[in-house]
Parts: structure tokens; sequence; C-alpha cells
């Protein structure tokens, strides 16, 4: 009876932490999936666009984002501890490293012509993803520093102040979406650059609304956020030392899918629109499992924080247990309501004869999203048990070992060599999946992560 007491209560917990970032996530990716909508609709160059552009986009940021996201880690470690100073300095070294992350993104806007040109897609889509990569990566330090504003809270394990300010981005997002794209009412109609223009404006209301919650009275009182402002040079190399390889493991993640959208959009244009079409529709799932880690990371790095690795695997297996429900929802409306799923996506002048082969060819690539959802969800629960543990570099390397040997070297030998088609990149995409999970699995049962400490004194350097 004590156990199955302490796992309902363990269960309670993983709800409480996780379940404001799952539906945090939820909104961002609705935000996301209605901005592909009202691109599909509006012409099906801007929806073969818009992926790979943000998949571009996503490659460069992760670096950033990861690392800014990371302080929620150090956050949980000194709050499991008790070191309650110690908040507020990571916190700005976070703030330090978000501006510095801004002018770089600014001087990177001017180089989109020269990636697309590299990728070899047709020149009208060039033209759509050049612009929508400039106006994404002006705006991209909004978001990193709402990373570090998100994180402080997410850290302490108060994660419903990040699904509010999130929901209110969204709540801004797609009616300015929908607007700005079409033309609808005073706005101009601007197809593809509205749709970055309003995911920019998102991202800095989110930032400035999350920032002025941190910096309540009683936030600046109880962590002494005045008087540690100071840039300090040996924490901000910390943050950069140990939040860098969780921003390279995004990295590795998206460059894979980087590399497997360009490769698709080289077998052609319609199997570039079922792709990214399902790409969109895989993120209903994705995302809130991203919202799952993050929430089991902050419970791990409490636990280990106190000295408790018990209970960090009692959290890892509540949250296995909770993601794994969702998923099997998930995977219950893919398959009752492919249909409806698939139909958002046309675009408005495209006759349902026209889009009919885009459409089928979406339906199949479905399957591939329910083969990889059981793998999606280790790897992402154990990751981030692994991540609050601070065991941070084993991810990294089998994020590139998982990238080279199931996505980069089959794709360039199946798609250029042998000339397979969209099939085959998919089953690359699902072994991709199988790899990390079992090594995540593998890694998790090792153990090794249970003697990490990453809360020891201010001159420590993990």
């Amino acid at each position: 009876m004590k156990s199955l007491s302490l796992i309902s209560a363990s269960h309670k917990e993983v709800v409480r932490i996780s379940l404001p970032l799952v539906l945090s996530m939820g909104a961002t990716t609705l935000m996301e999936f209605t901005d592909r909508i009202f691109l599909a609709r509006y012409s099906l160059d801007a929806i073969a666009a818009a992926v790979p552009s943000g998949f571009m986009v996503l490659l460069v940021m992760t670096f950033f984002l990861g690392t800014a996201g990371y302080i929620s880690v150090f956050i949980a470690h000194y709050i499991g501890s008790h070191r309650f100073d110690s908040v507020g300095k990571m916190l700005w070294q976070g703030i330090y490293f978000s501006l510095a992350a801004t002018v770089i993104f600014i001087g990177f806007s001017m180089l989109g012509p020269l990636i697309f040109d590299l990728m070899g897609h047709a020149p009208a889509i060039r033209s759509l993803e050049s612009e929508y990569f400039r106006i994404l990566c002006v705006f991209a330090g909004c978001d990193i520093l709402g990373a570090v504003f998100s994180g402080f809270y997410i850290g302490q394990g108060r994660t419903r102040p990040v699904l509010l300010v999130t929901m209110l981005g969204m709540f801004v997002n797609i009616p300015l979406d929908y607007c700005l794209i079409n033309g609808i009412w005073l706005f101009p109609e601007w197809g593809i650059r509205g749709a970055a223009v309003a995911t920019g404006i998102s991202w800095a209301i989110i930032m400035l609304l999350l920032g002025v919650l941190v910096f309540l009275p009683q936030q600046v009182r109880h962590f002494s956020l005045l008087s540690t402002k100071q840039l300090d040079a040996a924490r901000l190399l910390r943050l950069v030392r140990v939040g860098f390889p969780n921003g390279f493991q995004f990295f590795l993640d998206i460059f894979a899918f980087t590399v497997f959208a360009a490769v698709v959009g080289h077998i052609g244009v319609q199997e570039l629109a079922a792709t990214n079409i399902v790409l969109n529709i895989n993120a209903i799932a994705f995302m809130p499992l991203v919202g799952f880690s993050m929430g089991t990371s902050t419970l791990v790095g409490q636990a280990m924080g106190a000295g408790c690795p018990q209970k960090a695997q009692l959290m890892t297996r509540s949250s296995l247990h909770l993601a794994g429900m969702y998923t099997v929802l998930v995977a219950m409306v893919y398959l009752v309501f492919p249909g409806p799923l698939l139909g958002v996506f046309k675009p408005a002048n495209l006759s349902f004869e026209a889009y009919a082969p885009v459409l089928g060819m979406s339906a199949e690539l479905l399957y591939f999203v329910l083969g990889y959802l059981a793998f999606d969800v280790l790897t992402f629960v154990l990751a981030g048990t692994l991540k609050g543990a601070g065991d941070i570099a084993f991810i990294v390397y089998a994020h590139g070992a998982a990238a080279i040997v199931c996505m980069i070297v089959p794709l360039g030998v199946g798609v250029f060599w042998l000339g397979r088609g969209v099939y085959f990149a998919w089953t690359c995409v699902l072994c991709y999946s199988l790899f990390l999970s079992t090594a995540m699995t593998m890694r998790y049962r090792g153990g090794k992560w249970k003697k990490i400490r990453m809360a020891g004194d201010d001159n420590e350097i993990v």
C-alpha cells in the first residue's frame, strides 16, 4: 500500500509540473499548426517553403535556445539544494547570453539567399524561404530571452505562469497570422512574410510578459535579483559549457530533419508538400512530449539537487506512464480522423482532384508517424531524466550517431545514388527514432546519471 501511495503521489507531482508545460507546448504547436494551415490554404508554394525555412531557423536557434533553456536545470538543482541566491545569479547570466544571441541573429538574417540557393529548390520556393528565414531571425532574440524567463519558473516547478503567458501569445498569434497572410480587414496581404511577422510578434509578447512576471517585487526580494545582476564571467561560462551541449543536441535533431526535408524536396514538390503536412500533424504529438521531457528534467533536477536519486527514478516512471497514455490517445485520433486532419491543409485555390495525390500520400505517410510515436515516448522522457541529472554529453553523442547512421548517410545513398523515393526517406526517420529510444533506455538503466552532482559550491565548474 505504501508503494501504491508513493506512485500515486508521484503521478500527481508529474501532473502538477508537466501538465502546464504539455499544454504550453500544445499551444505553441497550435500556433505553428494554424500558421501552416493558413499558408497551405494560401498557396502550395507557401507551405512547401515554410517547413524547410522554419527548420533552418530552428537549426541555428537550437544552440542558443538549448543553452538558454538549460538554465531551468541549474535552477532546479539550486532549488533542491536550497541555494536561492544562486538562482538570481544564473538568471542574469542567461539574460546576458540572450542579448549577445540577439546581435548574432540580426547579422545571420542576411544569409538566407545563400543558404537556400545551396538547397537547390525551385526559384519561386527559394525566394519565399529566404524571406521567411530573414524575418524569423530578426525576432529570434525575443524567443531566446523568453526561454530564459521560462526556465526561471520551470526550474522552480512553477509552470503555470509559463502556460498562461504562452496561451496569451497564442491568442494574439492565430488571428494576427490569418490577417497578415490573407490581407484581412486593415492588414496587408503579406503571405508567408505575414506568417513570419505574426510569429515574431508573438515571441516578443511572450518574452515581455514573462519578463514582467520574473521581476515582480516578491521574486526580486526572494532571489535577490537586483543585487545579483553583475556579469559573472565564470558563471556565464558554466552556463555555456554545460548548456551548449543541450543546444547542440537540439541542433543535431533539427539538422537531421532539415537534411530530411531538403532531400525530400529533391524527390518532388508533391512529396515535399505531403511530408511537410505530415510533419506539422506530427507536431501535435511531438511538442507536448517536449513538455513531458522538460517537466521530467525539473523533477529529476530538484531530486538530484536534494540528493535523492530514488525519487528521480520514481518521477521518471510516473512521467513514462502519463506520456505513454497521452501518446495512445494521439495515435487513436490519427487512426480515426486522418481525413479531417489532412483536409485542412488543402489550398483554397486548388481543387479536390488536384489535391488528391498529396492527400493520398500524406495519409500513407501518417502511418510512419504512428510507428515511431512509441519510440519517442521513451526518448523524450528518458532524455529529460538524463538532462535533469546533468548527463547531457551522452545525449549529444547519441543524437550525433543517430543523425549520421540513420538519416544523413542512408538518405544520401538511398535517394541520390539508388533513386529511392519518399517512403524510403520516411523509413530512415523511423530507424532514427528507434535508435534514440534504444540508446536512452540503455543509458538510463546503466545508472551513471545518478552519480552526477551539479549543485556544488559557487566555484565548482561541472
